[in-house]
């Protein structure tokens, strides 16, 4: 029997919830009945959740900041982040296949006590320019991808060097690890690789007053967004999808 993913989802808003699982499961060539999608603001990981009776897990992103104090962090954000890094030893432990995606990145480094925090590195909300490293030019997860592309990026935080045990695969000029790896299998990136323009556009709209850009830039935004063409990043989701689910 065909193991199913498991997609673990940090977003409280449900219509930016809803929008990025559907983008995940369009982008990776997932069926939905292959799916467990857990939204971790609305429940807990069971305690008997087994990682071995799933091909993989894929992190979406979030609001939330690893790097915050924790008596900064809303309830929700704090209980969210704790269960996905409840998961992480077992994860890096085993080499189990793992998508890390914005905030996936943000949890994957601080587990491995890697230096996350807002001191260099974030990016508004727009496109970066991102480029294959040597090693992103011989990885699997990275086949078919141009050497430069662009992708949908918007966060506060980032990784500010490599983490202990990880190889770098994508970089770019705002912004230097855009995509990393642990082990063989445990994949993290900074920028979206399930957005879209119009994914974009309704994350924009969900989070104009979330301190990501001025209120009044969304229109511009918006207007970037759709006129931006990004489609090599998905190619990430769906390599990640064929290889790991048999």
């Amino acid at each position: 029997m065909t193991k199913p993913f498991l997609i673990l989802q940090l977003r409280p808003e449900t219509e930016a919830a809803d929008d990025e699982f559907a983008a995940i499961l369009r982008k990776g060539g997932l069926a939905a009945e292959r799916a467990h999608r857990i939204r971790l603001d609305q429940e807990v990981l069971p305690p008997d959740l087994c990682l071995a009776e799933y091909a993989g897990v894929i992190v979406g992103g979030g609001p939330g900041c690893v790097s915050d104090a924790p008596g900064d962090k809303p309830p929700v954000e704090a209980r969210i982040e704790a269960q996905v890094m409840s998961l992480m030893p077992q994860i890096t432990a085993e080499n189990f296949p793992y998508l890390g995606c914005c905030y996936g990145i943000g949890i994957l480094g601080k587990h491995l006590k890697g230096d996350v925090s807002k001191a260099a590195y974030g990016e508004p909300v727009g496109t970066a320019d991102c480029a294959l490293t040597e090693a992103g030019r011989d990885d699997p997860l990275l086949a078919g991808l141009p050497p430069a592309f662009q992708a949908f990026v918007g966060h506060k935080e980032a990784l500010q060097e490599l983490p202990p045990g990880c190889v770098h695969l994508i970089s770019s000029p705002s912004c230097p690890y855009q995509m990393i790896r642990f082990g063989e299998h445990v994949y993290a990136t900074q920028f979206h690789p399930e957005a879209d323009g119009a994914g974009f556009e309704t994350r924009i709209n969900i989070y104009r007053h979330k301190g990501y850009f001025p209120p009044e830039a969304a229109q511009d935004l918006i207007a970037m967004c759709r006129a931006a063409d990004v489609h090599a990043p998905e190619r990430i989701l769906r390599n990640f999808v064929r290889r790991y689910g048999g």
